[in-house]
């Protein structure tokens, strides 16, 4: 992956056929889920798929996920309640629940060739809020940090920690990927202090530059992946 499937200037990625992954969160109107446990559902989703037996060898995913990966890498997350919500379960896919929020991943599709179930779905009313800050993470957990610099929407925001909770993933050694499959992938996502921040993305750790689809400048640093095993080398 010496390309990187997140960087702004051309690369050979963009001659593959590029395919999107679909996420899609339960808003429902009544009890829509915490911003946060939205965002840590959503990464933890991405990497139960990453991870999942039907996405690697001769699983029935698995050279759709390689085609995905070989072109940029693009997540797009849609809400759904009600109706919707039950007719995007019918979907192949993994559903993952966290505290308060319900993230569906989808195995990719042709960027321009998402099934109607959730082509018809809304991408934006995802502003979701937190009830209480989030507490600090505890020491030695895998902390997905958030530019304190670039404001996005929910949706925007749980793409991103996917990306970050991805790039990890490529990082680990087989063994530390069981190991952390093994634990079910906990994670927390943080926003990092200015001072923070500087340092994360100065420290090798790794970094995800949007591409600049929706929403933020192209280029801009939107996350970094602190994994205990990354940060001891």
């Amino acid at each position: 992956m010496s390309e990187s499937p997140f960087q702004t200037e051309p690369n050979p990625r963009d001659q593959a056929p590029q395919f999107v992954l679909p996420l899609v969160v339960r808003v429902e109107k009544t009890a829509p889920p915490a911003r946060t446990d939205a965002l840590e559902t959503a990464a933890r989703a991405v990497l139960v798929l990453l991870g999942d037996e039907r996405s690697v060898g001769d699983g029935e995913w698995a050279q759709v996920m390689l085609d995905w990966q070989d072109a940029r890498i693009r997540k797009v997350v849609r809400r759904a309640r009600g109706a919707e919500w039950r007719r995007a379960g019918e979907l192949p896919g993994i559903t993952l629940t966290g505290k308060s929020a319900e993230v569906r991943v989808f195995p990719p599709v042709p960027l321009d060739g998402w099934p109607k179930e959730l082509a018809k779905l809304q991408v934006s009313g995802t502003d979701l809020d937190d009830p209480e800050p989030p507490t600090e993470a505890e020491a030695g957990t895998v902390v997905l940090w958030m530019s304190p610099d670039v404001d996005m929407s929910a949706g925007k925001a749980m793409a991103q920690a996917g990306h970050g909770a991805q790039l990890a993933w490529w990082e680990l050694s087989d063994e530390e990927r069981t190991a952390w499959r093994e634990a079910g992938f906990p994670l927390a996502v943080r926003t990092a202090e200015p001072g923070r921040w500087r340092e994360l993305t100065a420290s090798g750790l790794p970094l995800v530059r949007d591409a600049g689809f929706t929403e933020i400048a192209p280029g801009s640093c939107t996350v970094v992946a602190e994994h205990p095993a990354l940060r001891a080398r």
